[in-house]
């Protein structure tokens, strides 16, 4: 019976993926400098375990978006990148694990909008050029 009457404002067991990531991220943004990991879980809310807010700060300090200083026995945190530069990294990671990057890249530009195809052959050609002739 108590399953069945769920709070309207009760917050759902799951979240989207790379949702716990943006929002841990987003906290350490909001510190002044450092943060530990208790800091980070007091801002989340605390319905979060340490071990978890621990999990995702170390993924995202193997993805390069974090920073760590060791600080006595555990770890102060610094974000390097911000919301776009971790979905950046995301994309990133994708098309590194797929053995044709060509088909990946082509498929995706296929399914661009007009403005955003725009906007990314604009960004193509302001960035500085590898190998031009």
């Amino acid at each position: 019976m108590r399953d069945q009457k769920r709070g309207a404002d009760e917050q759902p067991r799951r979240r989207g993926q790379g949702e716990l990531e943006t929002q841990v991220l987003a906290a350490l943004r909001q510190a002044s400098g450092p943060a530990t990991a208790a800091w980070v879980q007091e801002r989340l809310g605390g319905d979060l375990a340490y071990t978890t807010v621990m999990t995702i700060l170390t993924r995202l300090h193997a993805k390069g978006a974090v920073a760590r200083e060791r600080a006595g026995r555990s770890f102060q945190w610094t974000p390097v990148a911000d919301e776009a530069g971790l979905a950046a990294l995301r994309m990133r990671r994708v098309l590194d694990a797929e053995a044709d990057r060509e088909a990946v890249l082509a498929s995706f530009v296929t399914t661009l909008s007009p403005g955003d195809e725009r906007l990314l052959r604009d960004l193509l050609a302001q960035a500085p050029g590898e190998g031009e002739d």
